[in-house]
């Protein structure tokens, strides 16, 4: 069981430079990829219109595109 929770550790630890060395942008991108598509298809890209698409439907977002999207909005 220790083993397991080291290793769980070790690569939760791993995972984090990865994701920090992202830009706000990117994480957003690989994070909201698939919300995007299900709740935004219709809509013209550019403009911020997907972004804009992605915070009214916040509620309905997967917890990583709802952490990018609060990242991104930091970072601005």
């Amino acid at each position: 069981m220790r083993n397991r929770s080291l290793l769980a550790l070790f690569v939760l630890a791993a995972s984090v430079p990865a994701a920090a060395a992202q830009s706000p942008r990117e994480a957003l991108r690989s994070a909201c990829s698939a919300d995007a598509k299900s709740f935004c298809a219709n809509v013209t890209p550019g403009g911020g219109r997907i972004l804009r698409c992605l915070q009214d439907n916040r509620d309905k977002l997967s917890e990583a595109c709802r952490a990018a999207l609060a990242a991104a909005k930091q970072a601005k």
